[in-house]
C-alpha cells in the first residue's frame, strides 16, 4: 500500500490504493478517477 492519499473525483471519498489486487479503482463506487491529496503544511524556500 502506498502512504499518499486519494480522494475519489465522484463520491470524494479518502481511498487507499492496492495496486496488486484491484488496480486503480475506488474502493466505494468503482469509479476510476482519483485525486492525489496535497498536504497542508505550505513548504516555503528562500531565494538566494
Amino acid at each position: 500500500m502506498s502512504d499518499m492519499g486519494y480522494c475519489c473525483a465522484k463520491c470524494k471519498h479518502l481511498v487507499e490504493i492496492d495496486y496488486e489486487s484491484q488496480g486503480i479503482r475506488c474502493s466505494y463506487c468503482g469509479h476510476r478517477i482519483l485525486i492525489k491529496q496535497r498536504p497542508t503544511m505550505v513548504k516555503t524556500v528562500k531565494a538566494e
